[in-house]
């Protein structure tokens, strides 16, 4: 079973259940593997805990 890897920032149901079919649906069409034979997994990351160019996130404006 093909697996898809989403790790960004922390989202809502809503907003991971629209990511889930969007991943499906577009990976399904490119590969010609039904849609039932793919898993997503989603890892959210809190700014606190993500580090850019020595800065965290968190602290970062913008």
């Amino acid at each position: 079973m093909p697996v898809i890897y989403m790790d960004g920032p922390k989202l809502t149901k809503e907003q991971k259940a629209e990511l889930v079919k969007g991943f499906t649906r577009v990976a399904s069409e490119v590969t010609k593997i039904p849609e039932k034979a793919f898993i997503v997994l989603i890892e959210e990351r809190d700014r606190d805990n993500v580090g850019v160019g020595g800065v965290l996130l968190s602290d970062k404006q913008g």
